[in-house]
């Protein structure tokens, strides 16, 4: 009988092990995702002085255009800002660099620019492991969130202190159909 009673108390402590380590396995990976997402708006952010500067050349009238993306760059490249903070200078950055890239179109010469081409080619992939980032970082939230509000794993949640993460959002308009005028 007492073998037994031990060995209920075995598996339960065994459970309660497994449950908690799964948690805490999945807000790493939340943790991990997020720090992604860092790189790349970091990698992007390491780009654009060069992509400035080719610009500067060609477009001198642009300097609003070029002021914004610099400081979204340095918003972006601050330790000190948060993950929401960051997203959101990025996205304020992508509306800067989109602005910028159809600026480019008035410049022949700059639209035929190796280095100017060969940023935009960078710039673009980079854009595309962002929202791959992004995309991960909101799967991975969503995985932790599970285990955070399902039984039996809610409850060491609960004693374990382990906070809800909330999702990236799509920035402000880009659920905006364009319209179209031909």
């Amino acid at each position: 009988m007492v073998w037994i009673i031990l060995g209920v108390i075995l598996v339960i402590i065994i459970i309660l092990v497994v449950l908690y380590n799964g948690i805490v396995s999945q807000r790493n990976l939340v943790d991990e995702a997020a720090s992604q997402i860092d790189v790349q708006l970091q990698r992007r952010a390491d780009l654009l002085p060069n992509l400035l500067e080719t610009v500067k050349g060609y477009a001198k009238h642009e300097r609003e255009t070029l002021t914004t993306v610099t400081q979204m760059r340095a918003a972006i490249s601050d330790p000190n800002a948060s993950l929401a903070d960051k997203v959101k200078a990025d996205n304020q950055l992508s509306g800067a660099l989109s602005h910028l890239f159809a600026v480019s179109e008035n410049y022949p010469d700059l639209k035929a620019n190796q280095n100017f081409l060969s940023l935009q080619e960078e710039l673009t992939n980079t854009e595309n492991k962002v929202a791959f980032s992004r995309q991960n970082y909101n799967s991975n939230v969503m995985a932790y969130n599970n285990k955070l509000q399902t039984f039996p794993s809610n409850v060491i949640a609960k004693f374990g202190n382990f906070p809800v993460r909330d999702y990236l959002e799509a920035p402000e308009g880009s659920k905006e159909v364009p319209k179209m005028k031909f």
